[in-house]
């Protein structure tokens, strides 16, 4: 699924206009990106949590030639599915008793 697929479906969903959606999936992706800057954590129930891993700088070397490097430090994001989103790909079904899709 890409953006343009996501907003058909939030259009869909939420009875709303497609540009309205369209700002949405933009405001939700854009809170996201600067939640994930200035706090590091962002938890959405059923879904999951998004965060940011920080990892060391570290010896490696360039695979072409072999040369000795040093990999610098860096902050990567992260994404850990909620049991209710790893529950619904498998389609486990649910306490309700409703066999999630």
């Amino acid at each position: 699924m890409n953006t343009a697929e996501l907003v058909s479906i939030v259009v869909e969903k939420a009875n709303v206009t497609k540009k309205e959606a369209a700002a949405v999936v933009k405001s939700l992706t854009r809170i996201i990106h600067e939640s994930l800057k200035k706090h590091g954590e962002i938890k959405i129930a059923r879904l999951g949590t998004f965060r940011v891993l920080a990892m060391k700088a570290r010896n490696g070397a360039n695979p072409r030639t072999l040369d000795k490097m040093i990999i610098p430090a860096m902050k990567l994001p992260r994404f850990r599915a909620a049991k209710a989103l790893k529950d619904a790909v498998k389609g486990v079904e649910t306490k309700s008793g409703k066999k999630k899709k």
